[in-house]
């Protein structure tokens, strides 16, 4: 049980807790849609990023706790299940993908029908009543017929056998949101963790400003800072539940800490920050764990910020800085002079993409 929990806070890395469905003792479901472009934008194939993800996932499970895990990756939880227990426990990398064009291929070819998720020995005699004996047959059966005979489970075993799964990862689905967010390539390989950073605290201002100015709160915070190809460590990927803020320093505090909880060392070449599960910001309410007097400084400075985000917005981004912004490593200026001057970061407003 203590590695169930140690390998869920694992999980937490790549994708938002409310994403993570636990199926037993030792199997759980994923939804990183999210997450692909955020982590990998560089690639650009969807499957090859979830490749990728569950290649670094198996990593830093082996590394952290001696576990080798096997993975199954689908476009539904029931491919993802089936390329798991039936592929992904019998290839060598202990991974394995089935798409909706893989039906045909790799669901109507498994050997037994009861190696078919959700089909038992007694579902499997009633099936073979119906003169279907494989999975192919099933697919291709009488849904009408699937109906009378077996009710509606029957139904749901024809548009399993055809790949198609309606389930979401959540017991109760909740409509996602959009999310803010922006990643860099650094210009050359950072070692120094000051010079890091303080990358990771621009990023975080810009994440901010991009809150207030379209009036949002984000909920959930997550952070990627890519290893040099140089490095021996693992790259830094976490996503955090946080309440919700557009406040510049609370952003910048809690990237920082998530940072700092997962850098294990090692030279890093590329960092991303997202603000995700975003609400408006007119709905905020006060902390009831807040004294009054913190909840005034807060409102200082949210009024403070809103001001300077002003300036800005009138006459130039760079009009107003920090000092930190002259210091070595610093990309502001250079960011963000690149394109005139406004905010930039290869910014995107992502919508999810089910």
């Amino acid at each position: 049980m203590d590695y169930k929990i140690e390998v869920t806070d694992i999980l937490t890395n790549y994708t938002s807790i409310d994403e993570i469905h636990s199926y037993s003792i030792d199997e759980s479901f994923l939804d990183i849609t999210e997450s692909l472009n955020f982590f990998y934008p560089e690639i650009k194939n969807r499957y090859e990023q979830m490749n990728r993800i569950a290649l670094d996932l198996q990593r830093e499970i082996r590394d952290k706790l001696g576990l080798y895990v096997t993975v199954g990756m689908g476009d539904n939880p029931l491919l993802a299940k089936l390329a798991m227990d039936n592929y992904a426990k019998h290839n060598d990398n202990m991974r394995a993908l089935i798409r909706y064009e893989d039906v045909p291929n790799k669901l109507w070819t498994i050997p037994k029908m009861t190696d078919f998720w959700g089909i038992g020995k007694r579902t499997e005699k009633r099936l073979n009543k119906l003169g279907i004996t494989s999975i192919k047959e099933l697919a291709t059966a009488d849904p009408l017929l699937l109906k009378q005979k077996l009710g509606t489970i029957g139904l749901q075993h024809f548009f399993h056998a055809n790949g198609i799964d309606e389930s979401n990862v959540r017991e109760k689905y909740t409509p996602k949101s959009t999310s803010f967010s922006n990643s860099q390539i650094l210009p050359r390989d950072y070692h120094k963790q000051r010079e890091i950073e303080l990358v990771i605290k621009e990023m975080a201002e810009n994440l901010a400003i991009r809150l207030r100015k379209g009036g949002k709160l984000t909920s959930n915070l997550s952070l990627y800072a890519g290893a040099a190809s140089t490095s021996e460590y693992s790259s830094v990927k976490v996503s955090r539940n946080i309440e919700a803020t557009q406040n510049t320093k609370e952003l910048q505090d809690l990237a920082i800490s998530l940072f700092r909880e997962k850098y294990q060392g090692g030279a890093i070449r590329q960092i991303g920050i997202s603000g995700n599960q975003l609400s408006d910001s007119s709905v905020k309410q006060l902390s009831l764990f807040e004294s009054v007097e913190e909840n005034h400084s807060n409102e200082k400075q949210e009024s403070l910020q809103k001001a300077i985000d002003e300036i800005r917005e009138t006459f130039d981004f760079l009009s107003i800085q920090k000092a930190s912004s002259l210091s070595e490593g610093s990309r502001v200026i250079y960011r963000n002079k690149l394109i005139g001057g406004h905010a930039a970061s290869q910014d995107k407003e992502e919508k999810d993409v089910s």
